[in-house]
């Protein structure tokens, strides 16, 4: 495979991960890419005005705000096609995390009413008939109940108080304890408390040397709690950042393996070329025994 077509197969990828991680299609790659688009955001705004009407972000952050904005870094591409397709994607996925932020509103007004009837309940007023909950669509909801506030109360004493227990550790360099910070929450097993800790970690320090280390866990925290679409970005920008980096191919395989739990085989074939055509050493010796395992997985022409 010579370098021109893994650039254009890297380019292919960059539009491609990004459309993954708004939860839309792949795109298409003839003339209907700019009519695709529109009708895409049309349906946006659709949703936005049926689901979340009125809705903003003044009351609540999303939980994880920051989704990697996948740009190729190669000289030139500034004014291609491709550029334009992923800023206005960066807008649809600016748009989706307010929705987000007013779907985590609309879970507070339903604790707030699971409290107000868990109080009832503790007061002697019986057994009340369920409480029609409404949507932020002006749908209802089925009644409020016990299960329901377990279910949006958030985690649970017992996990609060493990995740407490893992010390931030305190040495000279404040950015590699938190990079630590979120290694130890992922290797505990807490992936969604790995997952913001690690995103305030590289979002906060671009130019750390832990940051592609950062990056490549960040990937993983999402892929081993099962969001392989939220983790292929984070792999492929990890990538493409820095090619060079000590954990750019950790990323660029872990991309394949996102893919695979995706089942895009064409996209997963297209990470395992380019990574044992720029990392021959890794595909050979480190990362042997994974990149054999992930070609098994695939039929790749």
């Amino acid at each position: 495979m010579t370098f021109g077509s893994f650039a254009r197969n890297l380019s292919f990828l960059g539009a491609g991960f990004a459309l993954l991680a708004t939860s839309t299609p792949a795109l298409p790659q003839d003339g209907n890419d700019e009519a695709r688009l529109r009708r895409l955001e049309a349906e946006v705004r659709a949703l936005q005005r049926k689901v979340f009407p009125g809705g903003d972000g003044r009351f609540f952050e999303p939980e994880i705000s920051a989704q990697p904005s996948v740009r190729s870094t190669v000289s030139g591409s500034s004014t291609t096609a491709v550029t334009d397709i992923l800023a206005r994607l960066d807008a649809l996925e600016t748009q989706l995390q307010r929705q987000t932020a007013q779907n985590e509103e609309n879970a507070n007004t339903i604790r707030l009413l699971t409290e107000r009837i868990d109080a009832l309940e503790g007061g002697g007023a019986g057994n009340p008939e369920p409480v029609a909950v409404t949507t932020g669509g002006g749908e209802e909801a089925p009644g409020a109940s016990r299960s329901l506030a377990a279910e949006i109360s958030g985690p649970s004493d017992e996990r609060l108080a493990a995740v407490q227990s893992i010390a931030k550790p305190q040495t000279d360099d404040p950015a590699d304890d938190e990079y630590s910070y979120g290694y130890r929450l992922w290797n505990a097993g807490f992936y969604p408390e790995a997952q913001q800790q690690l995103t305030l970690f590289v979002e906060q320090n671009p130019g750390h040397w832990r940051t592609t280390y950062g990056r490549n866990l960040l990937g993983r925290a999402y892929l081993d709690d099962g969001k392989a679409k939220e983790a292929a970005p984070w792999f492929l920008k990890n990538y493409q950042e820095d090619k060079t980096g000590a954990r750019a191919g950790d990323s660029l395989l872990y991309l394949a393996e996102a893919m695979i739990a995706l089942d895009d085989s064409r996209r997963a074939c297209i990470a395992l070329a380019e990574f044992s055509e720029t990392y021959p050493a890794l595909a050979a010796g480190r990362l042997q025994g994974q990149y054999e395992a992930s070609r098994a997985k695939v039929n790749c022409d």
